[in-house]
């Protein structure tokens, strides 16, 4: 009988969501034999009924598909199967019902493509459900623990690079601080990378204690040095930190990069303004690298599955795919290393962090 395995994607979308269905989808057919259902909205399909899904047809799964950003099954970061907001305010607990979604589907296995909060959850819904459950890490914020790379990451980083390399000419242009935040919620990742590869003279992360104070003094020193621009990049919880904002003034309301221009431009004088990239780092094309990380990672998850392994990710790790225990990664985050290559990278090439050294 011909083996049916499910596929979902949870959280924020990303590039290389559709690269990675389609691997999946590619792999079980040709590889296996097997069908492959689509689940529509993450979890949130498994909630209807009919559960919104479709079996995927490999005909139509063509190569344009890898090109396209987003996902086309659709996706969700809300609602907490254990504690589900209802319309009358309450919460309860759905996880049942989505259960009991995957049996109506006949699914012999379950691919969850997801960052670290969302495998957490598949993971605790899947567990009385005796559905085998194999997981694929996607975040922009490339923090999945156990991964060296996260399906979206480099492409949030082209992006990011990209607007960088458009922000110098006219920063250039007009004497003008350029800031650009990128997105980071917790980790910077996208900042620290963005930051090397477009030439940035100052970047801020949430890992490194910075100071508004030696900010400005970087960019007075690149002033009296003969530069009339300069070129920021800042991580969205960046100004979480303590050590953000000076206490006596007025903190990050409504973004820090907002913020960090009106601030840099009172205290150095010069004009600043702010680009927030925001979701476009989200949904563009996906690069070479993002289709190649999504083909690679969605082909061994559903070898995985063939294998009888579950409650595992499937993970990049020294220039190849590996595999490890959901445990070890579920609750767990991975941020920029303080002492590591990108940070002394940065250093190196005489970018300021903020900080004493």
């Amino acid at each position: 009988m011909t083996k049916r395995i499910g596929i979902l994607t949870s959280g924020g979308d990303c590039a290389g969501l559709n690269a990675t269905i389609r691997a999946v989808a590619l792999r079980a057919h040709h590889g296996h034999g097997w069908t492959t259902v689509g689940i529509h909205y993450g979890t949130l399909g498994l909630l209807e009924r009919p559960v919104e899904a479709e079996v995927l047809d490999v005909d139509r799964l063509d190569a344009a598909l890898a090109r396209q950003g987003g996902t086309f099954l659709g996706s969700t970061n809300r609602g907490d199967p254990f504690a589900f907001p209802m319309p009358d305010g309450s919460r309860k607990d759905r996880s049942g019902e989505m259960v009991e979604g995957l049996h109506l589907l006949g699914l012999e296995g379950l691919i969850g493509v997801g960052g670290d909060g969302s495998l957490d959850i598949l993971r605790r819904l899947l567990a009385p459900s005796g559905v085998p459950l194999v997981g694929i890490p996607k975040t922009i914020d490339n923090d999945v623990a156990n991964t060296e790379r996260a399906i979206g990451y480099p492409t949030a980083v082209a992006v990011a690079t990209e607007a960088l390399d458009r922000l110098q000419p006219t920063g250039a242009s007009h004497e003008r601080v350029m800031v650009l935040e990128v997105m980071g919620r917790d980790a910077g990742h996208i900042a620290i990378a963005a930051a090397i590869a477009g030439g940035a003279d100052v970047v801020l992360i949430p890992e490194v204690r910075w100071h508004i104070e030696r900010v400005v003094a970087h960019i007075a020193a690149l002033r009296a040095a003969g530069r009339s621009s300069a070129l920021v990049v800042v991580a969205e919880a960046a100004g979480q930190s303590d050590e953000a904002a000076d206490a006596a003034s007025d903190a990050p309301k409504h973004g820090v990069g907002e913020w960090l221009a009106r601030r840099l431009s009172q205290a150095t004088g010069a004009e600043a303004r702010a680009t927030v990239l925001g979701h476009v780092q989200r949904g563009a094309m996906p690069t070479a690298e993002d289709r190649l990380l999504a083909a690679a990672l969605g082909v061994r998850a559903v070898d995985l599955l063939a294998e009888g392994k579950a409650d595992r990710m499937v993970a990049w790790w020294n220039r190849q795919v590996i595999d490890v225990p959901l445990a070890k990664v579920v609750g767990r985050s991975r941020t920029v290393d303080r002492d590591g290559t990108l940070i002394r990278t940065a250093r190196a090439l005489g970018i300021c962090l903020g900080d004493a050294r």
